[in-house]
C-alpha cells in the first residue's frame, strides 16, 4: 500500500499524483476488497531517504492507519509494520488487540527488527549488533503471544530487553493475529520459521523462489511448525511487452541516484539483505523482483512464483489505485483459469 511518499519507485517518473494521502488509501482499499485481495501490507518509516523526491519521507504510521482502513472495510485483512526499537511490546499487543476488536480479527503485525541507523539516530536510539537485534524481536513476538493469549495477570518475562511482571492485557485477541517478519538474514530466517507467521521473502528473480520458500518451509518443519511465505514483485502491465518494457526504462532513467543510494547503503549495514541487488533493481519497488509485460505474460510469472511454493504476493504498482481495477479486469480472470485464485467473480 503506498501509505509513503513515492512508494512504488525512487524516481522523479511518475504517471499519477502520489498516492500517499488517507483518502486515496482509503479508496485503493476498498477498490482491494472489491477486487477480492486478502490483506493490505504498509511500510513504516520515520523519515526519508534525501534526495529529490525524498524517498518514503512522507508517510502514513501504521497503527493508526490500519485503524482507520479496518474501519471502513468489512473483509480484507489489514497489516500494521512495528519497527521493535520503537515501541514497547506491551502497548503494542494492546494497540493490536483493540484493531482485532475493531475489525472482528482482521489485523496482523508485520515486525521489522531495525536497520536504518539514520532513521532511528534521530530518535535517540542505538542499534543493536545485528545478531542480537533477532534475539530482542524473538523476545518481543513472546511477550506479544503471552499477553494475548495467558491468563491476564499471570504473564512473566525477563530478558536483556524487556521485563514483564504479572502482564496483564485486555481484551485479548478472538484469535492470535498473524506475526510477520520480512528480514533475508540467517537469524531473521531463523527466527522467522521458529516464531512467526508469515515470511514476506526478497528474491532476486521468479526463479529462485522455489528454493528461497524450500528453506524457510523446511526450518520451519524443523521446529514443528508452518510458515506461510509471500513476495513482494513490482507489477506492471501493458498491451505489448515493448510497452511496459519502455515505460520500465522510463522510471529507470529518471531515478533518484541519491535517494536510491542512501536508501541501499541504509540497508547494506550490517543486514546482510539485498547485496545482489543493482541501484536500478532498487529504483523500481526498492528491489521487488520485477514482474513486466503483457497481462498474460504477467499472469504467466505468478503463476511460476506460486509454482515455486508461495502463499501469496504483496504487489508494487505504478499507480495503486488504477491498477489495482484493472488487475482485477486484465489478470485476475487469467490467474483464475489457471488455478491459481479461487473464488473469483467478474462483477
Amino acid at each position: 500500500m503506498p501509505n509513503c511518499s513515492n512508494m512504488s519507485a525512487i524516481s522523479t517518473y511518475r504517471t499519477v499524483d502520489d498516492e500517499w494521502p488517507y483518502e486515496t488509501n482509503k479508496k485503493i482499499a476498498l477498490a482491494a476488497e472489491d477486487a477480492g485481495f486478502d490483506l493490505l501490507f504498509p511500510v513504516s518509516r520515520w523519515r526519508g531517504f534525501g534526495g529529490e523526491t525524498d524517498y518514503l519521507g512522507t508517510s502514513l504510521e501504521t497503527m493508526t492507519w490500519a485503524s482507520a482502513l479496518l474501519a471502513v472495510t468489512s473483509r480484507i485483512k489489514v497489516f500494521s509494520t512495528v519497527h521493535v526499537p520503537v515501541f514497547n511490546p506491551v502497548v503494542v499487543a494492546k494497540m493490536g488487540a483493540t484493531l482485532d476488536h475493531i475489525s472482528g480479527g482482521r489485523w496482523g503485525v508485520n515486525l521489522v527488527s531495525g536497520w536504518s541507523e539514520k532513521e532511528f539516530g534521530m530518535m535517540g536510539i542505538k542499534l543493536l549488533p545485528h545478531e542480537e537485534r533477532y534475539k530482542r524481536t524473538e523476545a518481543f513476538i513472546k511477550i506479544l503471544i503471552g499477553l494475548w493469549s495467558e491468563t491476564p495477570g499471570t504473564f512473566q518475562h525477563d530478558s536483556p530487553w524487556y521485563q514483564v511482571k504479572d502482564g496483564y492485557s485486555l481484551p485479548q485477541p478472538s484469535n492470535l493475529p498473524p506475526i510477520a517478519n520480512a528480514g533475508t538474514s540467517e537469524d531473521a530466517k531463523q527466527m522467522t520459521s521458529s516464531l512467526c507467521d508469515w515470511a514476506f521473502i526478497s528474491t532476486p528473480t521468479i526463479e529462485a523462489t522455489a528454493g528461497i520458500v524450500s528453506d524457510i518451509t523446511q526450518r520451519a518443519s524443523h521446529a514443528g511448525r508452518t510458515v506461510s511465505c509471500a513476495a513482494f514483485p513490482f507489477v506492471l502491465w501493458r498491451d505489448s511487452e515493448d510497452e511496459a518494457q519502455s515505460e520500465l526504462a522510463k522510471i529507470i532513467q529518471h531515478k533518484d541516484e541519491v535517494a536510491a543510494q542512501n536508501w541501499l547503503d541504509g540497508l547494506a549495514i550490517g543486514s546482510g539483505s539485498f547485496d545482489q541487488f543493482t541501484l536500478d533493481m532498487m529504483t523500481v519497488g526498492a528491489g521487488a523482483v520485477h514482474v513486466i509485460g503483457t497481462a498474460e505474460q504477467v499472469a504467466i510469472k505468478i503463476k511460476e512464483m506460486h509454482d515455486g511454493g508461495l502463499n501469496g504476493i504483496l504487489m508494487v504498482f505504478q499507480a495503486y489505485l488504477n491498477d489495482t481495477i484493472r488487475f482485477k479486469k486484465d489478470i485476475m480472470p487469467i490467474l483464475y483459469e489457471m488455478g491459481v485464485i479461487t473464488g473469483f467473480k467478474k462483477n
